[in-house]
């Protein structure tokens, strides 16, 4: 496996041929870059520790930072985790789709350790972008899959995002066009007492968790480093980030929103859901400008537009 971050990735179309390509990756402990529902991942088999290993590898990533196993649908996760009735209504209402929870890892799942890093939890998605289902189906194995970028960087939403980041990195890149939702997935820790956490907000606001549960999550019970996306600072593109601007300064590029035209514009209409699905190709934009500085338009702090700025204030930090 070359590990020349520079070189030219290989990158297929997503269709049959490059399915059945990135299955035979997989099963030989390789890395993949897929598309899902809200990011590239960088898939690795999620039951040999040396291939979660190249995922840690390739991203730089700190090990105390887990990482996301993908499976295909309920009866596969159950294989893995222990499924309370409430993470049964989560899956019945949003599986496959943008949801990530938090479940008690089971003694005989087989998982490599690292996913969890050195926790008795598992991070479990069953994705719904019919790529990373092909991919999950054909290869017959549980996936790890953080964002296909280097830590702490801007995640992808293109393949040339990934190869841009990664290089050759990455053994494989399925391209499946530009991601649908654009940032990553809502993840809850379901806790012992009855209760729930939001570990980090997503397309799928905690209102809509909280209709599922009949309970709104519990405040400030997060320990520790419990699910990926929680590190202070992340999502950064490389150079200083104002937020809440309202123009640019000379030195600036500007991210607009709504009637904040700027030099891109996350939605002109001021529609959050595109704004969501078009932050990270805006902050990539960013990153490649000649100006030095990065400014962002006020995000309204409401349902979706909650899970871009807390996007933002790691991109800052």
């Amino acid at each position: 496996m070359t590990t020349n971050p520079f070189s030219a990735p290989t990158i297929l179309p997503a269709d049959a041929d490059g399915v059945t390509a990135a299955a035979a990756v997989l099963e030989r402990g390789g890395t993949v870059a897929v598309p899902t529902e809200t990011v590239y991942g960088l898939a690795a088999r999620a039951d040999r520790a040396e291939a979660v290993a190249g995922i840690y590898r390739a991203k730089g990533r700190p090990d105390f930072n887990p990482l996301i196993v993908h499976v295909p649908d309920l009866a596969a996760a159950e294989k893995l985790a222990t499924f309370d009735a409430r993470a049964h209504a989560l899956a019945a209402a949003f599986w496959p789709g943008a949801l990530t929870m938090v479940l008690p890892r089971r003694d005989d799942c087989g998982l490599a350790q690292a996913v969890s890093a050195g926790l008795p939890t598992v991070a479990l998605r069953c994705p719904a972008h019919p790529v990373m289902q092909d991919v999950l189906r054909v290869s017959g194995l549980p996936l790890a899959a953080p964002s296909a970028n280097r830590s702490g960087a801007i995640s992808p939403t293109r393949a040339a995002h990934v190869a841009a980041s990664l290089g050759a990195r990455v053994d494989l890149i399925l391209d499946g066009g530009e991601t649908r939702q654009g940032i990553e997935s809502t993840i809850v820790g379901l806790r012992a007492n009855g209760g729930w956490a939001l570990l980090r907000p997503g397309p799928i606001t905690p209102e809509a968790i909280a209709q599922v549960l009949g309970e709104g999550p519990e405040q400030g019970s997060t320990q520790g480093i419990e699910a990926p996306g929680q590190l202070a600072s992340h999502y950064a593109p490389g150079k200083p980030v104002r937020l809440n601007a309202t123009d640019a300064k000379a030195d600036e590029f500007l991210i607009g929103l709504g009637a904040i035209a700027g030099d891109v514009n996350l939605s002109p209409g001021g529609d959050l859901a595109e704004a969501a699905a078009r932050l990270y190709a805006c902050l990539h934009a960013g990153a490649d400008a000649p100006q030095p500085r990065i400014a962002v338009a006020p995000v309204p702090d409401e349902g979706i537009g909650a899970a871009i700025n807390d996007r933002l204030r790691r991109a800052a930090a």
